[in-house]
């Protein structure tokens, strides 16, 4: 599976990366690279629990076009 993530600096300089379409997944790195490690282990240890507990996915998938 593929997951969209956001990065972004927080304050102290550490980068942020979120998994939006499972509410509460985030961590931080020191650089991009780290924090894209950590939250690739953070989207794996969710959908771990999810599937250990029989909680729903929170998300569905669509793709959608955007003209600008």
């Amino acid at each position: 599976m593929k997951f969209i993530v956001t990065l972004f600096k927080g304050e102290d300089g550490y980068i942020i990366a979120e998994c939006p379409c499972l509410p509460g997944c985030m961590t931080q790195g020191r650089t991009k690279e780290e924090a894209l490690s950590n939250i690739k282990e953070a989207i794996e240890l969710s959908l771990e629990t999810r599937k250990a507990y029989n909680l729903p996915m929170p998300f569905e998938v669509a793709e959608v076009e955007v003209a600008i």
